[in-house]
């Protein structure tokens, strides 16, 4: 069996719309159970079964029948998390909210950095509680796994690559 959807395999193929609908809401929902706030998840499922990956608020706020105001938070939490980017083409009065080409790297670099700040500032802790304290042991114990993570995480950015070379812009 093809790992490719249906439609790249059978250019007659057309989508169940009924279905889409429902796969956005059962995946926003695993999103949810997960951590996520509900709109920011039904947003994210959303964009991730569009042809183009990208969507205006207007067209989020059709898609999801609610108002584009929750569209408005739910982007800006998305972008937050590095999961979307706002665009716009030039000449256009409207954005665009996009998902990243490379999506996954991309949320995971900036979870990186982020992982970065937080060691730094849990290393200020340890000197502000002192390091013989059990608070001072237990955020030297969280230093030491953030900057484990902090040194493999690029590790695991380079095999990533190493194996799949490309072909995430490629699908695109």
């Amino acid at each position: 069996m093809s790992s490719r959807p249906q439609s790249q395999r059978d250019p007659s193929f057309t989508r169940d719309e009924e279905a889409v609908r429902e796969y956005v809401e059962k995946l926003a929902l695993a999103l949810t159970q997960m951590g996520f706030q509900r709109m920011p998840a039904r947003v994210f499922s959303a964009l991730t079964v569009t042809d183009s990956g990208r969507m205006t608020a207007a067209e989020l706020a059709e898609a999801l029948k609610v108002s584009p105001a929750a569209i408005s938070g739910a982007v800006r939490y998305l972008e937050q998390m590095g999961l979307v980017t706002k665009e716009r083409q030039p000449g256009a009065r409207r954005d665009h909210y996009r998902l990243y080409d490379d999506l996954w790297y991309a949320s995971f670099l900036k979870r990186d950095r982020m992982m970065r700040v937080w060691r730094d500032a849990t290393a200020e802790g340890v000197a502000a509680v002192g390091e013989n304290t059990p608070a001072g042991r237990r955020l030297a114990h969280m230093v030491d796994f953030l900057d484990f993570m902090v040194r493999e995480i690029p590790l695991l950015f380079e095999r990533w690559h190493e194996e799949h070379g490309g072909q995430e812009a490629a699908a695109s």
